[in-house]
């Protein structure tokens, strides 16, 4: 019986797990889940007779390595920096590992190690990172084989809120970590190839520089540019197109009324608030306007930011309820943003009955024979309910599927690996497809670099 050890059973779990007992009889699985928090993971297994679920505690190196010391390859489900520690003992231990996260420095530094003990340490195979690397490359490697040439890549995907769950005007719910979506951008300015210039956007500025996308059969999305768009250039050989963009999709005037937290100052996450525990929401909105003895601070907030009474912008800040006096942060020393967040999660916190949606966009422009063509391709995976989520089916699917290809021997490079060669990519897309994660390619007429219009 071949033994896979799951390490973490968050929420991104419920796919994978099924997916692998599903297969357990034919593949001859057993699966043990270590999680210091038992619970949901024996409610996704049930009483199946291939599986089991231990107490685990990661930073017990004893319990740890006797843990991984017995299977023969590990599934690390816990958030990314935690991966690195389970990865040395994999590769002290010969035991191939698999993570949905980035490949962090210190992954990377495994890589001659992993490679000597002909170890498979394959990161970045979720959804994004994951299955946007194996459809971008999927499409990329097919116009080179046909002999064209890549002069253009952009890729989005966002994580929503399913058009029947759509209830509130931001049109947006966490569906994956809160914390993620608070933060996101902050660091360093975006940056990405326009036109073979370089192009960068300060944090001040990412979400008033957006560009319209449109999938068919779902209407109107925006989009605001990733971090970093050119950290995949050489991995996807790209390194002579002239332009290159990855970013993060929302629906339209989301990233509009999201830049009214981020000019205030309430994404920040580098200092904390005296005596917020026993702010009001109120209270925190005050914080960052003028003193006045005789306005309000709604008065205050919509002369300050320009923001006129009948802006469909001012009422979805009043949809928040950030001006109630009554609701309490409840949160000691807490930043900006961690409050913030605290306010978000009362109303954008998935309902019990509500459904996510992942949507994913990739366009390729390409000359051949002289002539430029164009290529889009869009996915959109629905989610079932809380447990089965499109955020959990595409990330953990995916995951499944690589670490059952290790063990079968379809896959074997050894080193730290991400999913962008045809050995890892070309079986999982394809079974993928059974799922009903698939991708719509279509090919138009090419329309070359959408400048950021909104």
């Amino acid at each position: 019986m071949r033994k896979i050890l799951v390490i973490g059973s968050g929420k991104s779990t419920s796919y994978l797990l099924k997916y692998l007992l599903d297969k357990s009889d034919s593949e001859n699985l057993y699966i043990t889940i270590g999680d210091l928090n038992t619970d949901h993971a024996k409610k996704l297994i049930g009483n199946h007779e291939r599986a089991t679920v231990v107490p685990l505690d990661i930073f017990n190196e004893t319990l740890r390595v006797k843990a991984i010391k017995k299977a023969d390859i590990v599934i690390s489900m816990l958030p990314a920096r935690f991966h690195i520690e389970v990865a040395k003992d994999c590769v002290q231990l010969g035991k191939h590992l698999v993570t949905a996260s980035y490949v962090s420095p210190e992954m990377q530094a495994l890589d001659k190690d992993a490679k000597n003990k002909g170890i498979i340490l394959m990161n970045e195979i979720g959804v994004d990172p994951g299955i946007d690397h194996m459809s971008a490359m999927q499409v990329l490697d097919k116009i080179r084989d046909n002999g064209g040439h890549p002069i253009l890549f952009e890729s989005f995907t966002g994580g929503l809120v399913a058009p029947e769950s759509d209830t509130n005007l931001w049109n947006y719910k966490f569906t994956w970590n809160p914390r993620n979506v608070v933060t996101a951008g902050q660091g360093s300015a975006a940056k990405f190839l326009q036109e073979g210039t370089y192009k960068y956007i300060p944090y001040n500025r990412l979400f008033r520089r957006t560009e319209f996308l449109d999938i068919d059969g779902y209407g109107r999305f925006e989009v605001y540019a990733n971090r970093d768009s050119l950290k995949y250039q050489s991995a996807y050989g790209l390194d002579t197109v002239k332009t290159l963009y990855r970013g993060t999709i929302r629906r339209v005037g989301f990233c509009r009324a999201w830049n009214i937290f981020v000019t205030l100052g309430m994404t920040d996450d580098s200092y904390t608030i005296d005596d917020s525990e026993n702010m009001s929401y109120r209270d925190f909105v005050n914080a960052f306007l003028p003193y006045s003895p005789s306005d309000s601070v709604e008065l205050k907030l919509r002369h300050q930011l320009k923001i006129d009474q009948d802006d469909i912008v001012w009422d979805k800040l009043v949809e928040l309820d950030i001006f109630n006096p009554n609701k309490r942060v409840a949160l000691k020393k807490a930043t900006p943003a961690q409050i913030l967040q605290k306010i978000l999660m009362d109303s954008w916190t998935l309902a019990e009955d509500d459904k996510d949606m992942i949507v994913m966009y990739h366009k390729f422009g390409y000359e051949l024979n002289g002539k430029k063509h164009q290529i889009d391709a869009s996915m959109v995976v629905l989610g079932t309910d809380q447990t089965y989520t499109a955020m959990a089916k595409t990330v953990g699917l995916p995951v499944a599927m690589a670490t059952l290809a290790i063990l079968n021997g379809k896959i074997t490079t050894p080193g730290v690996q991400i999913p962008i060669s045809k050995e890892v990519y070309e079986p999982i897309l394809e079974e993928l497809k059974t799922f009903g994660i698939g991708f719509h390619e279509k090919e138009v007429p090419y329309l070359g670099y959408n400048p950021l219009n909104n």
